[in-house]
């Protein structure tokens, strides 16, 4: 398999807080060949440009929340074109422009706005799901109709394979029904216990969503491999759908291992299957 294999800064965010260089020279260590970003730790894209530069890391694309892209759209994509990120994608929906409210109408008008505007600065805008794109509107998935509604020139997918699984669909499968629009692939491995936790989402920005623990572990996240997702099945899907990039996230550390750790047990994972 011809993949290249990314790790969402966000999984090592304590350690990117301290020293994002640091933490860029030990992702690359670890065999990553690129980087996601969600945030850019007090530095200006000028200065991450150089880190990636100097590492050797590639600068895939960049998880930025849909308000702070509407704020200004043409600097803020600008900074990430300016790292070299060839992707930007809107990471989250707030409440309020979920599936199944006022809103949801009007943000897909905002995403569409915005994969113009990235078109504009040679970047190319995705979509990050999580489970509550998967509520039916009219008997279809919303993240479907998102799909359906705005072009693959303006908009392609960055499927979540972790969130497919808890909505109840099955990740490759999903990720193979978007073929040709499939650049990047989220790798997300975790655990579920017998029932679903409340608050699973623990995502910058977003203090009230913060993972539920509990004695039972309701839910869990894990390095990839050490869950419950079937990533040979998933591989081969990306592979067929045209995956370019593979990317781990890992939302939270587990298994009394550290957030860097988890990072390059998921890449000796992978390397284990032989990527």
């Amino acid at each position: 398999m011809a993949f290249s294999v990314g790790l969402q800064v966000y999984s090592v965010r304590d350690y990117a807080e301290k020293d994002l260089k640091g933490t860029l020279k030990k992702i690359k260590e670890m065999g990553y060949d690129g980087v996601e970003f969600a945030g850019l730790y007090g530095h200006s894209p000028s200065e991450v440009k150089n880190m990636v530069e100097e590492i050797g890391l590639v600068p895939i694309s960049a998880h930025v929340p849909i308000e702070e892209m509407l704020s200004d759209p043409d600097n803020v994509i600008a900074g990430y074109a300016e790292i070299g990120c060839k992707y930007i994608a809107v990471p989250y929906l707030v409440e309020s422009r979920r599936p199944g409210t006022d809103g949801f109408e009007q943000t897909i008008k905002d995403i569409e706005m915005l994969g113009s505007i990235a078109k504009r600065h040679g970047i190319q805008l995705l979509y990050h799901n999580h489970d509550f794109e998967f509520k039916k509107v009219n008997g279809e998935y919303a993240l479907d109709i998102l799909y359906q509604t705005i072009s693959p020139e303006l908009l392609q997918t960055e499927i979540d394979t972790c969130w497919v699984n808890v909505a109840g669909e099955n990740p490759a499968e999903y990720v193979r029904k978007y073929t040709g629009r499939a650049p990047v692939v989220h790798l997300k491995d975790f655990v579920m216990g017998s029932k679903k936790a409340e608050k699973m989402y623990d995502l910058i920005g977003i203090e009230s969503d913060k993972k539920a623990e509990s004695k039972d572990e309701a839910f869990g996240f894990r390095p990839v491999g050490y869950g419950v997702q079937n990533f040979p099945a998933i591989l081969t899907a990306s592979e067929e759908a045209g995956t370019e990039w593979i990317i781990v996230e890992q939302d939270s550390p587990s298994m009394g291992k550290t957030s860097m750790e988890c990072a390059d047990i998921s890449r000796r994972y992978l390397k284990s299957l032989g990527i």
